[in-house]
């Protein structure tokens, strides 16, 4: 079914928080220049499965997991690996715009600064805005601080600055869900010029959106004892036209969640 390379992957992955096992067993592999989307209600485990393929999870003294999270065929979770270089290479787009008290600038520049950036950092921050489709919009107030801007011009100017740190993979969760329906479809737009470049995967609650934006689509729900698990995963034409589980069909129809 899957024609394309994966870039990362997960190998029976549990997640824990203490004793409570919060996501359980989940293989899936998210495929190169594609978006991937990750559905389900709340509490099915959709951030935290996110948030463990740049190691977010580890800020949070509790959390463990068993199982295997690959990114390029190398397991993040050994020892070996550093967390920070982690971050860099699969950055991070928040739910709601967290712009830094700063100007503009000095917001895209600022992982290039502490990363040790050598190069023209003018044009890489220039780069990073036009390829986040907010430097038309800013590039006369790059003094000004980013706290001025809309919430829509400040969640791209975010995606500038996780630009800016070159990554090859875009971690999103929910980035839409405190902007209005015109800055919705600018980023669902930006988001298809991306992945052109860049391996993507959102989480979000909007099916709308899921069903217009992702190549892929992931399946999350919690039964029973509350654990996460994925429930169906496949090309998102066919998870909204063709469900294979009657539970991802009760799902996307709006009969729960």
């Amino acid at each position: 079914m899957l024609q394309a390379d994966p870039i990362l992957q997960t190998k029976e992955l549990s997640v824990y928080y203490g004793d409570n096992r919060v996501v359980t067993e989940v293989t899936l592999d998210v495929l190169r220049n594609r978006i991937t989307a990750i559905i389900g209600p709340s509490g099915s485990g959709k951030s935290t499965l996110l948030r463990c393929f740049n190691r977010m999870n580890d800020l949070i003294p509790t959390f463990r997991l068993s199982g295997e999270v690959l990114f390029e065929g190398r397991n993040l979770y050994t020892p070996t690996v550093d967390p920070t270089e982690i971050r860099y290479q699969i950055g991070m787009v928040f739910q709601r715009p967290n712009p830094f008290p700063k100007s503009i600038f000095d917001n895209v520049a600022f992982g290039p600064r502490i990363n040790g950036y050598n190069g023209n950092l003018a044009d890489l921050v220039e780069r990073s805005l036009q390829r986040a489709a907010i430097w038309d919009e800013v590039k006369d107030r790059l003094k000004s601080s980013a706290l001025s801007l809309s919430g829509g011009q400040q969640q791209r100017l975010c995606i500038a600055r996780t630009l800016a740190i070159e990554p090859t993979v875009i971690l999103m969760d929910e980035p839409c869900s405190s902007l209005d329906p015109i800055a919705t479809l600018a980023i669902e737009e930006l988001m298809r010029e991306l992945s052109e470049d860049y391996s993507i995967v959102i989480v979000t609650h909007n099916m709308q959106q899921a069903a217009r934006v992702s190549n892929y689509t992931a399946f999350l729900m919690a039964e029973g004892d509350r654990v996460g698990q994925l429930i169906e995963f496949g090309e998102s034409r066919q998870i909204f036209t063709n469900p294979q589980d009657e539970r991802t069909e009760a799902y996307i129809t709006g009969r729960f969640g």
